[in-house]
């Protein structure tokens, strides 16, 4: 195991992310589809989360066992900030979208590993997710102009906006009912 979360943790904390996040698109429905609009071509919004994905990555790649590579873990963390430093230098189309997908991609494995060989069927409401981040941080990467459809397609009207919004809040209660009630 790479991290040490139980269950019970990981839907705490995948509950109050994702009421918190909702909650914020419902009470600042306006703010928040204008930042969402904005936000696949932001450079500061990309640096950040860029920043955020190599400091994580390479936090891994330094703690975790690598088995039969560990004699690469050297080079392995030297790539990870050369490719960070040279994605922010040459990779300026998107680069928000494909950070968020790195994020996406690296907080799918502690939810998964969390619900990994749980007797609790509620468990499948956080392998789910982090599912659903896995396969959608894979397109932002390689497609980045997804998401900016997808937001797009999301904002153009209220009505999609709340449902989304409403269906993201109900999910995290859900997800936070079963941590305290289930695992």
């Amino acid at each position: 195991m790479i991290y040490s979360l139980s269950l019970r943790n990981a839907g705490i904390a995948l509950g109050l992310f994702l009421i918190v996040i909702h909650a914020l698109a419902l009470l600042h429905s306006q703010g928040a589809r204008e930042l969402l609009r904005g936000f696949p071509r932001s450079r500061g919004a990309g640096f950040a989360l860029l920043a955020l994905a190599a400091v994580w990555a390479f936090w891994l790649v330094s703690t975790m066992d690598l088995g039969e590579f560990s004699s690469w873990r050297r080079t392995i963390l030297i790539a990870i900030v050369a490719s960070a430093g040279l994605m922010a230098l040459y990779v300026q189309e998107f680069l928000a979208v494909r950070a968020l997908g790195f994020l996406a991609l690296l907080a799918a494995e502690p939810l998964l590993e969390a619900a990994f060989l749980q007797p609790e069927p509620t468990r499948l409401l956080v392998s789910f997710i982090g599912y659903a981040w896995a396969l959608l941080g894979l397109f932002w990467v390689g497609m980045p102009y997804l998401l900016r459809d997808q937001l797009a397609w999301v904002s153009q009207s209220t009505g999609r906006w709340k449902v989304a919004a409403l269906g993201g809040l109900v999910y995290g209660v859900a997800v936070l009912f079963c941590a305290f009630t289930r695992y």
